[in-house]
This record gives C-alpha cells, sequence and structure tokens, in this order.
C-alpha cells in the first residue's frame, strides 16, 4: 500500500512562500489520469464482478473463480507503477513502490495462479476483497488528485480504510501461501535440484517459508508508516478548514 506525497501546509506569518513541487508535465499528467481511470475501472469491474457472483450463487465460496481473468490482468498491470517511479513521472520510491507491486504479482501468478488447490480457499477471497477495495479507493484519489479536486471523502477513506484493510489482506496473503505449502512440497513446483549442468539448486518450498516470515518486520513498518501519513494528511485538514 504506497502513499502519496503530501501537499505543502500553509503556514502564518510567513513572509517566503513556500516553492511548489514541480508536478508531471501535461502529457504526463494526461497519460497518469487515463491509468488511474482505468485502474479504476478494472477493479470495480473486480467489484461488480464477485457482488454478482455472490448473488448467483449465494455463498462466498469459490468466488474467485468469477474474477480471475479481470484481477489478473488489472494487478499485473500495476507493473507500470514501478516504471512511473523510476523515468520521475510520479515522487515515490521505486524501491518501496516494487517491493509492493511485486509482492502482489508475485501472489496473483507465482501462489494462486500456479497452485490451483488453493483458489477454493477462502483465504483467497480475503486478500482479493481487501485489494479490490483498497485499490479502488487508491486509484479514485491519485486520479481526483491529479485533476486537483480531490473530495475530502475520498481522501478520508484513502487514510482511514487501510486500518482494517491491510491487515485484512495480509492475513489473507500468508493464509494462502499457507494452504500452498503442501501442494508446493508434493510437487516440487518451480524447485531446482542438483546435480545439474548450472551447479545450482533452489527450493520454492522454503522460498515461500522465507516469503512469510519476511511479512514479519515489512508488515508493521509500512502499517505505522500509513498511520503516520494519516496523521499528517488528516489533522493538516483539519487545521485548514479551522482557520
Amino acid at each position: 500500500m504506497s502513499a502519496p506525497a503530501i501537499g505543502t501546509t500553509k503556514t502564518a506569518h510567513s513572509d517566503v512562500a513556500p516553492k511548489k513541487k514541480r508536478g508531471p508535465g501535461a502529457l504526463a499528467t494526461a497519460y497518469l489520469v487515463i491509468y488511474n481511470v482505468v485502474m479504476t475501472a478494472g477493479w470495480l469491474v473486480i467489484a461488480v464482478g464477485l457482488v454478482r457472483a455472490y448473488l448467483v450463487r449465494g455463498s462466498y465460496h469459490g468466488l474467485y473463480f468469477s474474477i480471475e481473468k479481470p484481477l489478473k490482468f488489472f494487478q499485473t498491470g500495476a507493473l507500470l507503477e514501478i516504471l512511473h517511479c523510476a523515468v520521475g513521472i510520479v515522487p515515490s520510491s521505486v524501491v518501496l513502490t516494487g517491493f509492493q507491486v511485486l509482492s502482489r504479482v508475485f501472489l496473483t501468478w507465482a501462489v494462486t495462479h500456479s497452485v490451483r488447490e488453493v483458489q477454493s480457499e477462502d483465504s483467497v477471497l480475503l486478500f482479493v476483497s481487501a485489494w479490490t477495495i483498497t485499490e479502488i479507493i487508491r486509484y479514485s484519489f491519485y486520479t481526483f488528485s491529479l485533476l486537483n479536486h480531490l473530495p475530502y471523502l475520498i481522501k478520508w477513506a484513502r487514510y482511514t480504510f487501510f486500518l482494517v484493510l491491510y491487515p485484512m489482506g495480509v492475513t489473507g496473503e500468508l493464509l494462502t501461501i499457507y494452504a500452498a505449502l503442501p501442494y508446493v512440497q508434493k510437487t516440487g513446483l518451480y524447485s531446482v535440484t542438483l546435480p545439474n549442468k548450472y551447479n545450482f539448486s533452489f527450493d520454492y518450498y522454503t522460498f515461500l517459508i522465507l516469503t512469510m516470515v519476511s511479512y514479519i518486520p515489512l508488515f508493521p513498518q509500512l502499517y505505522f508508516h500509513m498511520m503516520r501519513q494519516r496523521k499528517k494528511v488528516l489533522a493538516h485538514v483539519e487545521e485548514y478548514k479551522t482557520e
């Protein structure tokens, strides 16, 4: 979950006007608006697909299959965000953005897609639901920010819903990886054993365990980072309203 840049705080009794950060050029802004509108629409399609499938089935079990294709497409489309940071049209960290995007793409393709046995797990619906709500809010936030018409409700949602959605998503991701472990161990999926001509070995089962362990230090850092951002942004809005 990436955090957007915070706007310049209005200061009283200042003789020197604060320097404005240079935003993307007109062409880059137009591209980013189109990108974020498309991504917002894509995740709305996923949300509608989940609701429709639930109404038809009368159960939340196995809803992943109803949105599998759009989920793969739009989650993979988030890879462009890394490029946006790399070329400088978005002022976010390439490393942080890369980690967040690649971790979701990894879970989408290297776990859920590759281990078909986990696709019916309720944990998949848990992280898919969290991702869907998060991304609708996030891409809407970016779209309106680029247009300089950001409704307070979207800003509030951007910095409030993560309090529940982030832990919900992480729980679903971890449970899904855990559910995949027996099948990965049994089949040797993506593992490379010795001897081979490259003199290289790789145990995907161990890699997944290490991936789960990596959540322990990373999740609190990202979560509390967003909490600090929430305090700054929403406190600034409240201060602005009272002036």
